[in-house]
């Protein structure tokens, strides 16, 4: 890639999902040495859970897998996040919905999709919030977002 491509992470609360994909795309990153052309952030649609840790359940997962969730929750800012990243990946049809109703003009629009978009089989069209579920979601979301985080990763490395 000739120049660093910047990606934002987005879902609701931002101490999910969004934050799992940050930690596992920035391992992907790591382990594939491409820290000068990849970097990533993460931010929620709502500000429920500003300036808190992802949930600890979350994180337990994670931590089995080797990622590590570090980031601080914070809302989408459309002033400065549509300038500053190319790519606002939506977990979930609201979350992309939720950063459409918030885009500046058709370009920012353009930047906008679906995580789920990435994904190699086709199998699923969202990455379900496992906020209030067991955890089988937990381990869900973790095995979508590696499949995802990898077919973003090609795609980033075929547009070089």
């Amino acid at each position: 890639m000739s120049m660093m491509k910047q990606v934002l992470f987005v879902c609701l609360g931002n101490i999910c999902r969004s934050p799992s994909a940050e930690a596992v795309f920035n391992a992907m990153i790591e382990k594939q040495e491409l820290q000068s052309e990849l970097k990533c952030d993460s931010a929620g649609t709502a500000a429920y859970h500003a300036g808190d840790q992802a949930d600890y359940r979350m994180k337990q997962f994670a931590q089995k897998r080797g990622y590590l969730l570090t980031s601080i929750s914070r809302p989408v800012d459309p002033e400065t996040d549509f300038d500053r990243f190319d790519y606002l990946i939506g977990m979930d049809s609201q979350n992309v919905r939720d950063l459409k109703a918030v885009a500046r003009n058709e370009n920012d629009r353009k930047k906008i999709s679906l995580m789920t978009d990435y994904c190699s089989g086709g199998k699923y069209n969202s990455v379900p919030d496992p906020y209030y579920g067991g955890a089988a979601g937990f381990e869900l979301v973790l095995d979508i977002l590696e499949d995802a985080c990898n077919g973003l990763i090609r795609k980033l490395q075929e547009g070089k």
